[in-house]
């Protein structure tokens, strides 16, 4: 076994291999870029390394930094995580090169599934079944058109070098498939420097299948599937293994077809075979399909491991260090049910698009594993991916496990910044979810329902408001022999003003609010500064406390301004000084968060001055766009 490892990655991920390194008695060193030195994993180490400015690029993306780093601090081994260069072959030679273990696959077995054309050709000699679809190399629009014509309709751009739904279009009909082509194709140049895609088949009622491998060189087992169904915008939401209504021979099918995947490649590691199943009618085993292969250990891996009892990491640092296979296919189990959420730092009623900001408090609840590279006062940064963790729990049953995840989401605690908890925990008591029946669709028909944000109830603001009263700080302010005392208490969230009185009697303290009388509620409260931050069924309401005498009214933001939505870099403008433009029209793309966001006017008027121009980096609530005054009629 290594004596001393480096990670080559960051935040949550860099925090799951530590602890599997330290519970192997093997050293760790983490390497971290300037917004990353007071983080988590840092703190976690047993030894840290600057290695660049805060971009990707300066920093977890510079090979000859973190090799340098290994070789400076003795480590003998550079494990990737996920994201940044675990899939990057041309890493794996260097490290090798410099004479360093990559906890990892080989070069070969990463180029082999690097592009989704060149491996999809390899599965389909290897005997996996593959998505009807195009993958030459001809990237001329015309004949990628005529392709989607033979295929037909729908059907699905995807670039070639892609991953997380990124160079990713749906095109329902002939005359949108050239917008949709060039945005793939812009989008793929941004995120991995390769325009190229690939067409395939566009599965009615997909579900998103994936099989975990393992494998040593020589031979490879599966662990079982995880049901990666329940996503939006092709990004993975929450995640369950076993598969609800898994076949046994389709199990075993998909079981023999991603062993034949790795075998074909000498994979070493662990490793992800993604398929897409047709369950139009049910699960079936002549209904799935090779998308492609995740040559790293993937984002949900905890789930395997709740119902295997297999520490993948711990395989991962063994088998890299020399060893076989720690167990045979018939050794393997599945046990129980699991499922994991992923929690982030974004804004869901405004089209989930990624926040940022200081975690004033983070909690979770007892019994819930949660693997997080965050804690109460970090910092949700712009330039990296805002997760904020990933809460997973096993149970005995698929109905058990649900249970268990509805719970563990009420419980969960975040202030701080705007996240999808409520969201999730809304996704969890979904009735078609409860039911098994999943497919990729799911989110998107029920998305209003899902993402409606609740009002705070009564029971919230009476807690909030008993916060504002601070009775621990002055419990006697404003005592009274002959008549039980009373005052205004205000609290404000958002644009709304909450106005109650506090009464301090012969039966303790009580808030009057709406004509009701409240005792203190039993909900979690915190402060922070001058917020008041109330959490209730996973749902976090912050206000502020105001002077109920001295209350102002403000005016909301004008509606001529387009503003940034979140830090980013402005990708294109579209329009000009006194250009007319109608609501919904294309106004700018910023990118950020590694994708691109379209801009839209949000009425028809013509536009005064554009603030901004390509190549622009700008903050959040940036104005970029302003149109000219509305003219009210006489």
């Amino acid at each position: 076994m290594f004596q001393k490892i480096l990670i080559a990655n960051r935040g949550e991920i860099a925090c799951r291999i530590i602890a599997t390194a330290r519970k192997l008695g093997v050293a760790s060193v983490a390497v971290y870029s300037e917004a990353d030195a007071d983080s988590a994993h840092v703190a976690l180490a047993d030894e840290a390394v600057a290695i660049g400015g805060p971009a990707p690029r300066d920093s977890y993306l510079r090979g000859d930094a973190i090799i340098a780093a290994a070789r400076h601090t003795g480590a003998q081994a550079i494990h990737p995580g996920y994201g940044f260069l675990s899939e990057n072959p041309d890493f794996v030679d260097a490290v090798t090169a410099a004479g360093l273990v990559f906890i990892g696959p080989s070069a070969d077995a990463i180029r082999a599934m690097g592009l989704k054309d060149a491996a999809k050709r390899l599965m389909d000699a290897a005997g996996v079944p593959v998505v009807p679809g195009y993958l030459g190399d001809n990237q001329d629009p015309a004949h990628l058109a005529a392709a989607a014509e033979t295929i037909g309709y729908p059907v699905l751009i995807k670039a070639v070098a892609g991953g997380g739904g990124k160079g990713m279009r749906k095109v329902t009909q002939p005359g949108d498939f050239a917008d949709a082509l060039a945005s793939a194709k812009g989008e793929a140049a941004t995120a991995f420097g390769n325009d190229a895609v690939l067409i395939e088949k566009y599965i009615e009622k997909p579900r998103h299948i994936e099989l975990q491998v393992f494998g040593d060189g020589q031979d490879a087992v599966h662990l079982f599937e995880r049901d990666c169904s329940l996503q939006r915008r092709h990004q993975k939401v929450i995640e369950e293994a076993p598969a609800p209504d898994m076949p046994p021979e389709m199990r075993a099918a998909m079981g023999e077809a991603a062993v034949r995947a790795a075998r074909a490649i000498g994979y070493k590691g662990a490793g992800t075979i993604e398929f897409i199943v047709d369950a139009s009618d049910g699960l079936r085993a002549d209904r799935f399909w090779f998308m492609e292969m995740n040559t790293r250990l993937q984002v949900e891996h905890p789930v395997t491991e709740a119902i295997t009892g297999v520490d993948l990491v711990e395989w991962q640092l063994r088998v890299a260090a020399g060893e076989a296979l720690p167990r045979r296919q018939d050794q393997l189990a599945i046990h129980g049910h699991a499922f994991e959420a992923r929690l982030y730092a974004e804004d869901v009623p405004a089209g989930f698009l990624p926040a940022t900001g200081r975690l004033a408090h983070l909690a979770f609840p007892p019994g819930v594993r949660a693997d997080t590279g965050v804690r109460s006062g970090d910092a949700i940064s712009p330039w990296y991916d805002p997760m904020i963790a990933k809460i997973i729990v096993h149970g005995p049953t698929r109905a058990a496990a649900l249970q268990q995840l509805s719970r563990a989401l009420a419980e969960t605690q975040v202030a701080g910044t705007t996240t999808n908890l409520a969201f999730l925990g809304a996704l969890a008591r979904h009735p078609g979810f409860a039911a098994g029946d999943v497919d990729t669709g799911l989110i998107e028909r029920d998305l209003a329902q899902l993402v409606a944000p609740p009002a705070p109830a009564q029971q919230v603001l009476a807690a909030a408001l008993f916060a504002a009263a601070d009775l621990q700080g002055r419990p006697l302010e404003g005592f009274s022999l002959w008549a039980p005392l009373e005052r205004p208490l205000a609290i404000q969230r958002g644009d709304a003003v909450t106005v109650g009185r506090l009464r301090i009697g012969t039966e303790g303290p009580r808030i009057l609010l709406d004509g009701e009388s409240h005792s203190a509620p039993r909900l979690a409260v915190i402060r922070t500064d001058a917020q008041i931050h109330v959490f209730d069924q996973g749902q976090c309401f912050t206000f502020t406390q105001v002077d109920p005498l001295a209350r102002t009214s403000s005016t909301g933001p004008a509606g001529n301004a387009t503003l940034s939505p979140m830090p980013g870099l402005v990708k294109a403008v579209f329009v000009q000084p006194g250009q007319a433009v109608q609501a919904g029209d294309r106004l700018a793309i910023l990118e950020a968060m590694k994708m691109e966001h379209t801009l839209t006017a949000a009425r028809d008027g013509m536009v005064a001055e554009v603030l901004v121009q390509s190549g622009a980096q700008v903050e959040a609530g940036a104005a970029l766009i302003l149109l000219e005054e509305e003219q009210v009629p006489a």
